[in-house]
């Protein structure tokens, strides 16, 4: 089923933002009476029928409002490094809000290999995923920010900083607690300098590692995306 995003979802009638217009109608060809899905990207989903085909401002009659299935009782945030290859940065993003997650937050660290970030881009690529995965929930993603300035501020939950060291041994899917709130810190593909994990340390962010395997740091990222969601949804 096509899905499309109106941020300005409500029930009855409403008019489609011109990209989305342009899409269903001279994309996908769609006409007067044609059914599809639609996400506010607040945590609701509508049957959504054309009213009036028009390609930059098309009519829409939204019905049948309900809550999306992609609702959990915890807070999920990763705080990542953008890569060098911003295409890489685009994945995770993707990969992540496939999988579920509720705040992104970039920053710039000692090796860090990219700072500036385009984050409307960043933003289009995850409402993308939203749309193709059937989310009712768009991830807040938040710019750019030192990280000396990112581990000093306040969160009500478990913190970790995934740091490839011999001695650290504990992983985050034995330190992790079902269903509290996490941010999990991600390095760029230097890793953290020592100076900034005790900086972490200092601010109540525990060291875990993500495995054996050595991973980029998009990849990392989605691990630990994936690890937090996966301890949630046993049972």
């Amino acid at each position: 089923m096509n899905v499309f995003y109106l941020p300005d979802a409500d029930l009855g009638l409403v008019t489609m933002p011109e990209e989305e217009s342009k899409h269903c109608v001279k994309v996908l060809r769609m006409s007067e009476g044609d059914r599809f899905c639609v996400t506010d990207g607040k945590g609701y989903l509508y049957d959504g029928e054309m009213v009036e085909a028009l390609p930059k401002r098309a009519t829409v009659n939204l019905t049948n409002k309900r809550k999306g299935y992609d609702h959990w009782g915890f807070n999920l945030e990763i705080a990542i490094a953008p890569t060098k290859l911003n295409e890489r940065t685009e994945w995770f993003l993707e990969k992540a809000t496939e999988i579920g997650i509720d705040r992104v937050r970039l920053f710039t660290s000692y090796h860090s290999e990219r700072r500036a970030a385009n984050v409307e881009r960043f933003e289009k690529v995850m409402a993308s995923a939203m749309k193709q995965s059937i989310k009712s929930r768009l991830p807040e993603i938040v710019d750019l920010m030192p990280f000396d300035k990112l581990v000093k501020l306040p969160f009500d939950g478990q913190k970790f900083i995934a740091w490839i060291d011999d001695n650290v041994k504990e992983q985050l899917c034995d330190l992790y607690h079902k269903g509290e709130n996490v941010l999990v810190l991600i390095g760029p593909e230097g890793d953290f300098s020592l100076e900034e994990v005790e900086l972490a340390k200092e601010h109540g962010f525990v060291p875990c590692s993500l495995g054996d395997a050595r991973l980029r740091t998009e990849t990392a990222a989605v691990v630990a995306c994936h690890t937090v969601q996966l301890i949630n949804q046993m049972k």
